[in-house]
C-alpha cells in the first residue's frame, strides 16, 4: 500500500511542477520530468505501482499537455506518435526496472541463505571446540592418575624387591667378607642396588610426589625444588607463605606440575643460573609466579603464543590445566628472562569451609 501511495504522490508532484513550467520551458519538459517518475517507480516500487504511474502520467499528458487541451479526445498523428513513443519507453523501463527489481530480491535471498549457512557452521564449529576441549580434560585426569597408578606401582613392588636384594646381598657381603675381591665385587653391587632404589623412588615421586596428597602443595613444592636445585646446579629462591592451607586435589595438582614444567624448560632452554618462584592465596584466587633471568622467548614463538598459539607441549598442558580450572595463564618475556603467571579462582565450597572451621573469638576468650 505505502508504494502505492508514493508513487501516486510523485506523479502528482511531477505534473503539478511540469504544469507550471510548461508555459516557460516549452513542449518537451512534460516529457522529461515525467520519466524519471516512472523509472523511480519501476525500480523501488514494482511493476505494479509502475503501470499505475505510467497510466497517470499518459492521462496527464493528453489532459493538460496535448492539444486540444482539457480533452481526452484522439490528438492528431504527430501527437499520438509522441503519445506511443512515450508508452513504449516506459514499457522498456519498467522492464528493466522489474529485472532489475527481481535480481535484487535473487541476491538478498541468496545472501540470506549464506548467512543461515555461516551461522550453522558457527554453531557446528562451537560444538566441536567444546568436544575437543571436554576430551583434552579428560585426557590430562587419566594422565594424572596413570601417573599416581605407575608411583604406587613402581614404589610398592619395584622397590621392595630392591629392597630385598640389598638385604641378602649385604648378608652374603658380611659371610665372605674374608674374600676381599668378592666382597669387593658385592660392595658395588649393593652401592649400585642402593643408587637403583634411588633412581627409582626419585621416578616415582617425580611422576607423582606423595606429598602432594598427602601433606599439601607446600611441602611438595618444597621438596620438588630442593631436588631440582641440587641436580641442576640452579639456585632457586622460594617465597611461599608460612601455611598455604589445603586446596582443591585437581588445582594442587594443577599448581604443582606448572611450577615442575616451569623449572624444567629453565633448566633446558633459558639458560638462567637462578629462578624464583612467589606462590600467594589471596580471597577468591590462588597467584604462582615462575621467573628467571635467562635469554628469554625466541621472537617467532612469541608471535606464535600472540595468536592463541602455543609452540611447545608443555606450554599447551599449562595453558589447558589451568583454563579447564577457569584459571588465567600469562607468558611475558623481553629478550632478558621470562616470567609465567597462573591466576585460578578458589572456589567458594572452599571460604565457607575454612570460615566454618575458624576458630570463634568468643570462646578463645571464654578458654
Amino acid at each position: 500500500m505505502l508504494r502505492y501511495f508514493l508513487t501516486m504522490a510523485a506523479t502528482i508532484a511531477a505534473l503539478a511542477v511540469a504544469y507550471f513550467l510548461h508555459g516557460f520551458l516549452g513542449t518537451p519538459l512534460p516529457y522529461i520530468l515525467l520519466f524519471p517518475v516512472v523509472a523511480f517507480s519501476a525500480w523501488y516500487c514494482g511493476i505494479g505501482p509502475a503501470v499505475m504511474a505510467s497510466a497517470l502520467i499518459l492521462a496527464g499528458l493528453r489532459y493538460w499537455f496535448v492539444t486540444p487541451l482539457h480533452s481526452f479526445r484522439v490528438p492528431d498523428n504527430t501527437q499520438s506518435i509522441c503519445l506511443l513513443a512515450f508508452v513504449l519507453v516506459c514499457a522498456g523501463i519498467i522492464a528493466l526496472g522489474e529485472t532489475r527489481r527481481r535480481e535484487n530480491e535473487r541476491l538478498r535471498k541468496g545472501q540470506r541463505e549464506l548467512e543461515d549457512r555461516v551461522l550453522e557452521r558457527t554453531v557446528e564449529l562451537d560444538n566441536a571446540n567444546s568436544g575437543l576441549r571436554d576430551l583434552s580434560a579428560r585426557l590430562l585426569q587419566s594422565q594424572d592418575e596413570e601417573r599416581r597408578r605407575l608411583a604406587r606401582e613402581l614404589h610398592d613392588s619395584v622397590g621392595q624387591l630392591l629392597a630385598a636384594l640389598s638385604m641378602n646381598l649385604a648378608n652374603v657381603r658380611d659371610d665372605i667378607e674374608r674374600l676381599n675381591k668378592t666382597a669387593t665385587t658385592l660392595t658395588d653391587s649393593e652401592a649400585l642396588v642402593q643408587e637403583m632404589n634411588r633412581e627409582v623412588r626419585t621416578i616415582s615421586h617425580l611422576l607423582h610426589p606423595p606429598l602432594l596428597d598427602e601433606a599439601g602443595l607446600e611441602s611438595a613444592v618444597r621438596w620438588y625444588v630442593d631436588g631440582f636445585a641440587q641436580r641442576s646446579n640452579i639456585k632457586v629462591n622460594l617465597d611461599l607463605p608460612k601455611e598455604i592451607g589445603r586446596l582443591p586435589r585437581e588445582m594442587e595438582t594443577a599448581l604443582f606440575r606448572i611450577v615442575q614444567e616451569c623449572l624444567t624448560n629453565i633448566h633446558r632452554h633459558s639458560r638462567s643460573s637462578t629462578a624464583a618462584i612467589r606462590l600467594r592465596q589471596s580471597d577468591g584466587e590462588v597467584f604462582v609466579e615462575i621467573a628467571d633471568q635467562g635469554r628469554g622467548i625466541p621472537l617467532d614463538k612469541q608471535e606464535i603464543m600472540a595468536t592463541n598459539g602455543m609452540p611447545g607441549v608443555g606450554m599447551r598442558g599449562m595453558r589447558e590445566r589451568v583454563r579447564q580450572l577457569g584459571g588465567i595463564l600469562e607468558v611475558s618475556s623481553n629478550g632478558s628472562g621470562t616470567i609465567i603467571t597462573a591466576r585460578l579462582p578458589v572456589p567458594e565450597t572452599l571460604h565457607v569451609k575454612e570460615k566454618s572451621q575458624a576458630p570463634d573469638s568468643s570462646s578463645i576468650a571464654a578458654a
